[in-house]
């Protein structure tokens, strides 16, 4: 099952997923109505005749509260976890981990969550360590990649080796992948609006417990009213949780295989594992949020419950058999004194001078099938598979996790430190783009004034010469590198930063390719942060046929781009265009000045709406494109990958020889 199946499955799911809920809605709005015909028919009848429980008036009254109750629940945390993942990690007590931290922990965490993203191509998440939370757990969350955040337990941070640390993090970074994370924070929202109903029934038993004895009959029928609202409302919560721990439990095995296959190291993940069933406090959570957000987890954060019927995640031998077989189920004794040390003398024991780089991959994993190599005649530069590249869409390897350790070995410490501060990464991505003309680079420095030129660029603008060192390959994922840091920026700071990058960008009255790929990265990942109501992506296009023109803009600039040469230009467009079926016939080839960056901008952005199916669609026939004449180099394949992350889509790096 490819990426964009994954995400049309977890679309499907969380229609189900709403639908059940709903049922259970229904299911609780039914009993209610029953359980306070009973109590008002019964007092209302002298003899006690209650047969005739229908009431319009009450079934209204019952239905509407009921419903109000729930909406108002479910939209109240919905509305406090609208910023993502940030607003998840804080619920549940974490810590942001500062960019600069001394702490070689929380630095060696750092390093390996920017691995796999870099390994993944999406941009750096926010990073937190839950202090309070003894056992050994991570979770990821938010609704979608431009707001996820990583989060980890103390004793995750202190026990795993950095192999173990890689093995939950690469399980985390599956469910981002796979479109979990939307889920998850929906299946929170809808359990709060049921769990509202058992809180209003408990506040109303304790008013009317606080109160006087006297009150008679209304008094008695307000403690009917509590008691029926806990039963109920606890009922339909066991029935919600064992909704949430059947969508989750599955999902977890599947996380687990492509952990394995992303780091290739099926050890790491078992060791974290074992030693979950070897720790005292195992993976259990101490946060009062811990039962809405179970499902969030790496591993199970409540005591285990009756048979397993209500537990979120399957249980630790299973999933540790299916990682090693010959797992006899017994869980060695873990004592955490014993543990850090052997977690700290193994982060020690670096292969290169980055402080809390472990053994990484194991050279020499040959490539796997799918993966696209590419090819390179004697003195000619390297070319790829364009479908291949499409094809690798969430589905990072090894080989691209040692990709990314790579880069990061050559990216000096000065620079991988300035993409962590806010201020500073601004000043890098500015760098950036700054003309290459020394003229002009020096008149756009001269216009700012000294105190924010060194909050941008340091003393004596040495970051400028970091930028100017850097291999063109490397520039875009620096940029990924700085966007937690970018998104910390206060919103004067972030005003003044994007009106000084679309001043620069535009001073030479042309864009580059690298400018346009960083402004679609800066606008997708880094604006809604500071955007008064945070862009939520809806799916609105089911069928080809509804975003065809913007099919059209979108090919005929890759057949621009491309190609000089008209006959060229018309005969790469076709093969795209031909490659959508039927509907090719209405696309006609598009003059340059159709579809220039803005109609691209809107036309991306209306393919953002669309199905994962039909992204995949479009994005194949953009691969067609840019390969009709039989070779995709670098820069087209940077291309392809810029479009693909604009549709929410990650493509991996692009691979070069000995990667």
């Amino acid at each position: 099952m490819d990426f964009f199946e994954r995400q049309e499955r977890a679309r499907r799911r969380t229609t189900l997923l709403v639908f059940l809920f709903g049922l259970a809605v229904v299911c609780t709005v039914l009993v209610l109505n029953l359980v306070f015909a009973l109590i008002f028919r019964f007092d209302a009848e002298p003899q006690g005749e209650w047969v005739r429980l229908w009431n319009l008036r009450l079934f209204a009254g019952v239905t509407g509260g009921t419903l109000a109750v729930i909406l108002v629940g479910s939209l109240v945390k919905v509305f406090e976890l609208r910023q993502g993942g940030s607003a998840v990690a804080t619920m549940l007590g974490g810590r942001p981990i500062a960019g600069r931290t001394t702490d070689l922990d929380e630095r060696r965490l750092l390093n390996v969550v920017e691995e796999m993203a870099l390994a993944s191509g999406v941009p750096i998440p926010e990073v937190y360590v839950l202090d309070r939370e003894p056992g050994i757990n991570a979770f990821a969350a938010g609704l979608g990649t431009q707001d996820a955040a990583v989060g980890v337990t103390r004793g995750c941070l202190r026990l795993l080796t950095r192999d173990e640390l890689q093995g939950v993090i690469a399980h985390e970074f599956s469910h981002i992948l796979n479109g979990d994370m939307r889920l998850n924070l929906r299946l929170i929202g809808l359990i709060n609006g049921l769990l509202v109903l058992t809180i209003l029934g408990r506040e109303l038993l304790r008013v009317r417990g606080s109160g006087s004895s006297r009150g008679g009959k209304g008094a008695g029928q307000v403690a009917l009213i509590g008691l029926a609202l806990i039963v109920v409302g606890g009922i339909s919560l066991l029935f919600a949780r064992l909704i949430k721990s059947a969508v989750s439990r599955q999902r977890e095995y599947l996380a687990d295989a492509a952990a394995v296959q992303f780091t290739r190291n099926p050890a790491g993940l078992g060791g974290a594992l074992k030693k979950i069933g070897g720790l005292a406090a195992g993976s259990r959570l101490m946060t009062p949020k811990a039962e809405e957000a179970s499902h969030l987890f790496f591993g199970n954060g409540l005591t285990e419950s009756w048979l397993g019927m209500f537990s979120t995640h399957p249980p630790l031998a299973d999933r540790i058999r299916r990682l090693d077989p010959q797992f006899d189920g017994v869980f060695p004794r873990v004592k955490e004194e014993r543990a850090a040390q052997e977690a700290a003398a193994a982060s020690r024991s670096v292969r290169s001078g980055r402080p809390g780089r472990g053994a990484g991959i194991p050279v020499g994993i040959p490539v796997p099938v799918g993966i696209p190599v590419p090819v390179t005649a004697p003195g000619q530069a390297p070319t790829w598979s364009a479908l291949g590249l499409v094809a690798q869409a969430g589905s990072p390897t090894a080989d691209h996790l040692r990709h990314a350790e790579r880069l990061l070995d050559r990216l000096s410490e000065d620079l991988v430190g300035a993409t962590r501060e806010p201020l500073s990464a601004a000043g890098l991505v500015l760098a950036l783009v700054l003309d290459a003309d020394p003229a002009r680079r020096s008149m756009a420095l001269e216009a700012l004034d000294p105190q924010t030129r060194v909050e941008y660029f340091g003393e004596g603008s040495r970051l400028l010469s970091w930028v100017q060192a850097l291999a063109p390959a490397d520039r875009l994922p620096v940029v990924m590198l700085a966007v937690p840091a970018l998104r910390r920026l206060t919103p004067a700071q972030y005003e003044h930063f994007s009106e000084l990058l679309r001043r620069w960008v535009e001073s030479d009255e042309q864009i580059s390719l690298f400018e346009y790929a960083l402004q679609r990265l800066v606008r997708r990942h880094v604006a809604p942060t500071f955007a008064a109501e945070p862009e939520r992506r809806v799916v609105q296009y089911y069928a080809l046929a509804g975003v065809l023109p913007d099919c059209a803009v979108l090919l005929s600039a890759l057949a621009h781009q491309g190609h000089d040469e008209e006959a060229s230009v018309g005969r790469a467009f076709a093969e795209g265009a031909g490659s959508l079926g039927e509907e090719s016939e209405r696309l006609a080839l598009l003059a340059p000045a159709a579809c220039g960056l803005a109609q691209i901008d809107a036309a991306l952005d209306r393919l953002a709406q669309a199905s994962p199916i039909i992204q995949r669609r479009v994005l194949e026939a953009c691969a067609r494109t840019v390969s009709s004449d039989g070779q995709v180099n670098r820069r087209e394949a940077e291309i392809l990958r810029a479009i693909a992350d604009s549709l929410g889509c990650p493509i991996p790096p692009v691979l070069e020889e000995g990667d």
